[in-house]
């Protein structure tokens, strides 16, 4: 019989003992180990677990996961992966953007130009964890770039830096045939030759609205919030002919809690604590690229 399940594990510091603390929690959880495979570079080490069938797997995921949550240790964690979205043809990635794509926000990035940094800092860490409505939040913060000149966005632009492994994530899914999507509660204005050079399949952001040459503290459109998140996720999922059970998201903020819910596994990626609660699996390393693991890209 085939595996129906796999469990990765992923780190900076995977130990023997760690992945014994895995093999033991899977025991507990009533699975057994069918065959093991190690890789490794110089950033981190990953071992992929591929386990015998449950007997009822969609009802006992949850149950295992949180199992092997529990064991995680400094360093290490363990996605439990559905085979049939690993040895899926085709797959969707969809991903957030500050914080997850890019290593920055870039309001807070806007908002030095305007002396604002601190200020609009502590209104976004309050929206990730959930706090505060997030298009009212991002109302509030846009209404301080007021006036600013429409070249601050070229130079925050020029400071935008991917997260490490994001290239070779994007390249490796592209290669393989899938699809990679972004969706943002940032701005169009950056987003756009950032997908344009990852050469992604779909994005979509908020737009900056600029008047005279200059930044009117306000978005045009309807915000980008969580709902709209999880309706994009779905739309091309839709438009591509994949199943949302083969699709992948991946985020840091409570924005993207919808998303992350909707999506085959929704992985955390260095997220806030409300994100890891309730995610299928957590990336809490620098790595982006580790997500090509637990998908089996």
């Amino acid at each position: 019989m085939t595996s129906n399940l796999a469990a990765v594990s992923y780190g900076v510091n995977l130990t023997p003992e760690s992945l014994e603390n895995v093999r033991l929690a899977l025991a507990g959880a009533g699975v057994t180990v069918s065959s093991e495979s190690h890789s490794a570079d110089e950033r981190f080490a990953v071992h992929t677990v591929e386990l015998t069938p449950l007997e009822d797997a969609a009802s006992d995921l949850a149950g295992v996961r949180r199992k092997v949550a529990e064991v995680a240790g400094p360093g290490v964690d363990t996605a439990i992966v559905p085979q049939g979205l690993r040895q899926a043809v085709r797959k969707l990635l969809i991903m957030d953007v500050d914080s997850t794509l890019i290593q920055q926000e870039v309001i807070e990035l806007l908002a030095a130009h305007a002396g604002k940094r601190e200020e609009v800092a502590a209104v976004t860490e309050a929206a990730m964890r959930g706090e505060l409505d997030f298009a009212q939040s991002l109302h509030a913060r846009v209404a301080v770039l007021a006036g600013l000149p429409a070249a601050v966005v070229d130079s925050v632009r020029e400071e935008v830096r991917l997260s490490l492994g994001a290239a070779e994530l994007v390249a490796a899914f592209k290669a393989a045939g899938h699809t990679v999507a972004v969706v943002s509660g940032g701005f169009n204005q950056i987003l756009e030759p950032i997908a344009g050079g990852l050469g992604l399949d779909y994005w979509i952001a908020n737009e900056l609205e600029i008047v005279d040459g200059a930044l009117t503290g306000k978005v045009l459109g309807a915000v980008i919030d969580r709902a709209a998140k999880e309706k994009y996720l779905r739309e091309w999922a839709a438009a591509e002919g994949i199943s949302l059970e083969h699709t992948i998201a991946v985020g840091d903020g409570a924005n993207d809690l919808d998303m992350l819910g909707a999506a085959g596994i929704g992985i955390a990626f260095n997220a806030k604590p409300a994100v890891r609660a309730v995610a299928d699996a957590a990336i809490n390393m620098p790595y982006l690229d580790a997500v090509r693991h637990i998908a089996n890209v």
